[in-house]
């Protein structure tokens, strides 16, 4: 369907896609890189990341959101760099720790939530060290990690674009007002087709890679969707002002943080 003829030449979109283009580029070959490059990109990432999450508590003082920016970095850093350098069996342990430790932390700070601050430990560190894990083990590597970004890359287009053409029923208009379930159905669907096929590519059986992205796909939106709640009881509507047509870093891998955890849980019980 053509667009309508006031959406043609929009300047947000165009921003948006071209700030999609060039981070996905930077993120295809850092992970085709691996190693430190894939570290290097991630710490920037985490803390980039760390500093919205930060802002998102309006209410604290200098001192709890240095501490809600720092123990994601923190613990998330020492986690990622354990995996890359071999010492992967130090990284859960790091996580473990450091979450319960974070907030323990934040209770002598004055005006920090100790669960806010554990709870960014999990939502950010958490999500990198998998994402390093998966990446630099063996029996998943590039080919794993590429699929998870484009299944959740087409979920967040495809439900865009669905939304956007279809639109009808709001999905959740108190915490997203522009969600629709047309988008929901759109991306499940998009990422189904796209997972399919990345799992041809990589040796899986057709109709289990489809269900598994159709799934990863629901997960993906329910981050973005937890990320949007976040924003509304701040009384923010972006994480930050970063990248153009997007908003911040947290506007764009909401989905992909909480889509990597369950990949990461699904294969490390089934591996």
């Amino acid at each position: 369907m053509a667009p309508a003829p006031a959406e043609r030449g929009d300047p947000a979109l165009a921003n948006r896609l071209a700030t999609g283009a060039l981070l996905t580029s930077v993120a295809i070959g850092a992970v085709l890189a691996g190693g430190w490059w894939l570290v290097a990109l991630l710490l920037a990432g985490l803390a980039l990341a760390a500093r919205e999450w930060a802002r998102l508590a309006p209410a604290a003082g200098p001192f709890a959101r240095l501490l809600l920016a720092g123990a994601p970095l923190a613990v998330g850093g020492v986690a990622v760099v354990a995996i890359a350098a071999g010492a992967g069996a130090v990284a859960l342990p790091v996580l473990l720790l450091g979450t319960p430790l974070a907030g323990a932390l934040a209770a002598l700070v004055p005006d920090a939530s100790p669960h806010r601050v554990a709870l960014g430990v999990l939502y950010l560190a958490v999500p990198c060290a998998v994402l390093v894990w998966l990446r630099e083990d063996p029996r998943f590597g590039t080919g794993v990690v590429l699929w998870l970004m484009a299944v959740v890359a087409t979920t967040d287009t495809a439900a865009y674009a669905a939304g956007r053409t279809i639109g009808g029923a709001r999905l959740a208009p108190s915490i997203s007002p522009g969600k629709t379930w047309a988008g929901l159905a759109g991306g499940v669907l998009g990422a189904a087709l796209v997972g399919a096929a990345g799992g041809i590519a990589l040796g899986w059986p057709v109709l289990p890679a489809g269900l598994l992205a159709a799934g990863l796909a629901l997960v993906a939106q329910a981050g973005d969707l937890l990320e949007s709640w976040l924003k509304r009881a701040a009384g923010m509507k972006d994480s930050g002002t970063l990248l153009p047509g997007h908003g911040g870093i947290l506007d764009r891998i909401d989905g992909l943080l909480a889509a990597t955890v369950a990949l990461g849980l699904l294969l490390a019980v089934l591996a």
